[in-house]
């Protein structure tokens, strides 16, 4: 897992996070992606469903300077042809995307490689796949993907913590009131979406963030 570049920068990362421009008070994903990476976010995902390809290549080629810049991973969603031509860090793909094994032979050694898990069967399976990461969720409901699947509640996220050795991310309708307790059951690196690009004041907000994750022993 060395060789991939990016991934030192997912394993220590606190918080994950994703673009959302649905839901950032009408600015767009670069603009949010510039205000995350001044509050110190540390990886970074592109994840955008309804503009044209070109305009998605235009803001990742943007996005890809600013975070190579500010030495953060750069995560494009869905999209291994568009991670490759702005060079990203990784790519993240669902369970209905293409096979990791196939996507290693596109991309190479050097980029991370994560999925989408929302059960025990299928943490397995990726792991066996070879991705670098998995994501584990939705923990709680969300209405920021419109083809979620029902929240897998914290007790998958425990069967990460105590029986898979593999980096993950936690994610899915988590928001300050609750960040503590996935922090407390075992989870390092934490996404969110609305909580983060909603804010009308990004850096606030994380700031706030990270101090109820500092509070989860209490």
């Amino acid at each position: 897992m060395a060789r991939r570049p990016g991934l030192a920068g997912l394993l220590a990362a606190d918080i994950y996070g994703i673009t959302a421009e649905e839901y950032s008070r009408g600015r767009t994903n670069v603009e949010v992606v510039r205000h995350m990476i001044e509050a110190g976010i540390k990886v970074i995902q592109y994840r955008e469903k309804d503009k044209s390809m070109r305009e998605k290549y235009r803001e990742c080629a943007q996005i890809r300077e600013m975070t190579r810049a500010a030495g953060v991973t750069f995560i494009v969603n869905d999209h291994v042809d568009l991670a490759l031509l702005v060079g990203a860090d990784g790519v993240h793909v669902g369970q209905d995307d293409l096979p990791p094994e196939k996507i290693r032979a596109l991309v190479g050694d050097e980029m991370i490689i994560g999925m989408s898990t929302h059960s025990p069967a299928q943490a397995r399976a990726a792991v066996e796949s070879g991705v670098d990461y998995i994501g584990v969720g939705p923990l709680f409901a969300t209405s920021t993907k419109k083809d979620v699947c029902a929240p897998v509640g914290l007790q998958y996220l425990e069967y990460v913590v105590n029986n898979l050795d593999i980096p993950f991310v936690a994610i899915g309708g988590i928001k300050e009131h609750n960040i503590a307790e996935v922090a407390r059951r075992g989870a390092r690196c934490i996404a969110l979406v609305t909580e983060i690009v909603g804010a009308a004041d990004i850096a606030a907000k994380v700031r706030a963030l990270r101090a109820a994750i500092a509070r989860k022993e209490d």
